[in-house]
């Protein structure tokens, strides 16, 4: 017998990851017009934080609504931010990260571009959650990131790809579905552990030179499982059980990327690691 308890948990964490990160109303799209310093590109950064923030949203994100904390958590902070859509499909409004992978990394490819020349830095850091923390490693790796970008940090990443806790394993048993997501959601297809993209992308290493990388991990992630695939081998990375920094953060795989601050402390000492402040549980009010 199918484990179909499984199932339905696995298909009940997808509905709640999208109905968490996206609530798309306009009172949303408003939190970020330039008057909040987030997405203004008239934004200088200063001598404290001379790199701009470019935060990246994950499947079925926005570049509104997946950064409703933490974007106005880092200005507040002095930086300058910015966040991108990618991966749309047509016909699909507010529900992005869809399109192939390696077709948005060049979408994020050319937002960094676009924040470099306005703000006049040489170099960007990335925070992204989840797709959004895995996929700009394409960008680095194969399309010249590697020269515009410090530091990756990758919030609850996919960087292996996931079982969604066993479900993908069940798609041989279901003849035409994996072809159907392949040709309907080629961005989920792409995060399926083993698949293609995947191969590809941690084929000769997880990392390049000139990059550092934070990855922020919760043992309670139900969507990037088994969660210590998410962490990262190499040289300059830092891999991070957000547990290990206090041990009552019962964050999952959407609030680890959307509400937590004892996360978003951690965010700040992987963007400024010289002047870092250790993260605990009272990070969560700080």
């Amino acid at each position: 017998m199918l484990p179909w308890k499984h199932i339905a948990r696995a298909l009940s964490v997808l509905l709640l990851t999208a109905a968490a990160t996206l609530a798309p109303t306009a009172s949303a799209q408003a939190a970020a017009a330039p008057s909040s310093g987030w997405n203004d590109f008239s934004c200088k950064p200063s001598a404290a934080h001379p790199r701009p923030v470019v935060l990246v949203h994950g499947t079925f994100g926005n570049s509104v609504d997946n950064w409703l904390v933490l974007a106005p958590y880092l200005v507040h902070r002095g930086y300058c931010v910015f966040s991108l859509d990618y991966g749309q499909l047509p016909n699909v409004p507010f529900f992005h990260g869809l399109g192939p992978i390696a077709d948005s990394a060049g979408q994020l490819d050319a937002y960094v571009d676009k924040v470099l020349a306005a703000t006049g830095a040489p170099e960007a850091d990335l925070v992204g959650h989840s797709q959004g923390g895995m996929m700009p490693r394409y960008y680095l790796k194969f399309l010249g990131g590697a020269k515009k970008v410090n530091t990756l940090v990758g919030i609850a990443p996919d960087n292996h790809g996931t079982t969604l806790l066993g479900l993908t394993a069940l798609l041989p048993h279901f003849p035409g579905v994996e072809d159907l997501i392949s040709a309907n959601t080629p961005g989920l297809a792409d995060q399926i552990a083993g698949s293609a993209f995947l191969t590809k992308l941690n084929e000769g290493g997880d990392t390049v030179p000139g990059v550092r990388y934070h990855v922020i991990a919760t043992r309670y992630d139900q969507v990037v499982t088994p969660y210590r695939s998410q962490f990262l081998s190499g040289p300059n990375v830092t891999n991070v059980l957000i547990q290990d920094r206090c041990a009552l953060d019962l964050a999952e795989h959407v609030a680890i990327g959307t509400v937590d601050r004892v996360t978003f402390h951690e965010v700040a000492n992987a963007l400024d690691p010289a002047h870092a402040t250790p993260t605990t549980c009272l990070s969560a009010i700080g």
